[in-house]
């Protein structure tokens, strides 16, 4: 069996869409790793893994899978943490290896983006990096400073406009809940406005998660938190989608932290997603709360 040979370093964590993808594990860990509302890497330390150790492991997946799959996702929490010449240098390996790939992938933060030159972004882009999986999670710079992003209103939408500019399309996801009652409106509103702005190919929505408590999330978050009910969470998404105007952004909210299933096409599905939000407000129990479960 291939994965006898491929040891990854576990957890490790891919986005629904890189489902068939082959997975590249260049670092490990999240070299940012202070969000308060996320659990995924703090069991691991992260470390940039070098070429060499990575050309087996390519090699290997390329002589498995070559034929059938057409994607690869560069792992772990934010591989565009490396530098130019290093990103250059694996998708050369991955191009060679592979052959004729649809595209290459990775998460990535705006901060990121913004550390590397135009040039460089396009030559990362020709090299067949053709989507940035980012996290913004809000457009709120008040919520963005609570939960301890590292990124404001402004370095978001200036890093996704210059890959955007560089012909690199972006997946952009929002946290349902991520300020709780208090910051409930302004959390919607300016998340909305952020996407208006950003327009990107993809948009999902996902919903807090709290595996280790409402208490320990409390003790990171730099305000004050009072926890949602399910249809305040709703009530919070349908002001987020309402308050959208963008064009042609695929919207998918199929993450397992998700309350309701939506998928459609912004702005031609956009009255049909909300009638299903507002449907979902009149038949769940008013005093409902969100189940806990972990981000995967």
């Amino acid at each position: 069996m291939i994965f006898k040979s491929l040891q990854y370093e576990e957890p490790l964590f891919r986005p629904p869409g890189e489902g068939r993808s082959a997975i590249i594990q260049a670092t490990t860990g999240c070299s940012w790793n202070n969000c308060a509302f996320c659990e995924m890497y703090t069991s691991k330390n992260f470390r940039v893994r070098s070429l060499e150790e990575l050309k087996p492991e390519i090699k290997l997946l390329a002589d498995h899978y070559r034929s059938f799959v057409k994607k690869v996702f560069i792992a772990d929490g934010d591989a565009f943490v490396l530098s130019s010449d290093r990103l250059i240098s694996l998708l050369y390996e991955i191009n060679k290896q592979f052959g004729r790939l649809q595209r290459i992938s990775c998460y990535a933060m705006p901060k990121q983006i913004l550390n590397k030159t135009e040039d460089d972004l396009k030559k990362l882009k020709d090299l067949g990096l053709k989507l940035l999986y980012i996290g913004i999670e809000t457009g709120d710079d008040d919520l963005l400073a609570m939960v301890n992003k590292g990124e404001t209103f402004s370095s978001t939408l200036e890093g996704i406009q210059k890959a955007h500019n560089a012909g690199i399309d972006t997946s952009i996801m929002i946290i349902n809940g991520l300020g709780g009652k208090l910051y409930s409106k302004q959390h919607a509103l300016n998340s909305a406005e952020i996407i208006n702005r950003i327009n990107p190919k993809f948009l999902s929505t996902l919903t807090l998660s709290l595996p280790l408590g409402t208490g320990h999330f409390k003790n990171r978050f730099r305000g004050e938190y009072v926890q949602q009910t399910v249809v305040e969470l709703f009530e919070e998404l349908k002001t987020f989608i309402d308050n959208l105007n963008v064009n042609r952004v695929i919207y998918r909210s199929n993450h397992v932290s998700n309350n309701l299933p939506l998928e459609g096409v912004l702005s031609r599905d956009k009255k049909i997603i909300l009638k299903q939000i507002e449907e979902a407000v009149k038949t769940t129990p008013k005093h409902l709360m969100p189940t806990s479960s972990s981000i995967l």
